[in-house]
Order: structure tokens, then C-alpha cells, then sequence
């Protein structure tokens, strides 16, 4: 069974820091692109973070501009992982964090998984 499975979520105080985990089991996604996206009550879910693949064991990282600077996303192929280390967080941040691992054809067709989120909660 191909799971993403997600860790890390929790309540910080805001300008606090929390590391989310993402862990990939039941096949490899070393050629997918596996980044971050978020969804805050009451709101559509966004992008966060990417790694997108660009061969071998290298990825180019992107980030939505409201992160950028402060969260760091990483990429570990050997266990099949991917990280978002949050710094600086806002209360604007609260959301329901979820993994995402896609992988798109020549031909347009999309291989995509999900995981089924963890809660990030930062108090003013």
C-alpha cells in the first residue's frame, strides 16, 4: 500500500520554529516531485514548498512567496523522506499541512499522491 504519512504538526507560540516530516512508504518516488501545500479553514488548499525532480538524486527547490525565507524544504532519497523546516512562524500559518508526491507524463497524465495532513497551529 503507498502511503505518505506526515509528522511534526503541533501548537507553536508565533516567531517559533516546528520541522514537519513527510514519509513515503510502499513504492519510491525519486522521480516524482514531492513538495507542501496547506489549507487553512474556510480557504482553498495552497502550495507551500516543492522539491521538483531534475534527475538522479537532485531536486530544485520552490517555494510560495509567503514562505519563502523563512521555511526550508529538504529532500532525503535514501529514506524516501521529505522535511519542512518552518522558522519564524505567523499566526497566518495555521493550517492543515499536507504532503504531496507527483509525478507528470509526456503525455499529461499525472501519477499524485497525498497524505492526510497534519496540524500546524501558531498563537499570537
Amino acid at each position: 500500500q503507498v502511503q505518505l504519512v506526515e509528522s511534526g504538526g503541533g501548537l507553536v507560540q508565533a516567531g517559533g520554529s516546528l520541522r514537519l516530516s513527510c514519509a513515503a512508504s510502499g513504492r519510491t518516488f525519486s522521480r516524482h516531485d514531492m513538495g507542501w501545500f496547506r489549507q487553512a479553514p474556510g480557504k482553498e488548499r495552497e502550495f507551500v514548498a516543492i522539491t521538483k525532480y531534475t534527475g538522479g538524486n537532485t531536486y530544485v527547490a520552490d517555494y510560495a512567496d509567503s514562505v519563502k525565507g523563512r521555511f526550508t524544504i529538504s529532500r532525503d532519497y535514501a529514506e524516501n523522506t521529505v522535511h519542512l523546516q518552518m522558522n519564524s512562524l505567523k499566526p497566518e500559518d495555521t493550517a492543515v499541512y499536507y504532503c504531496n508526491a507527483e509525478r507528470r507524463s509526456v503525455d499529461g497524465t499525472s501519477d499524485e499522491y497525498w497524505g492526510q495532513g497534519t496540524q500546524v497551529t501558531v498563537s499570537s
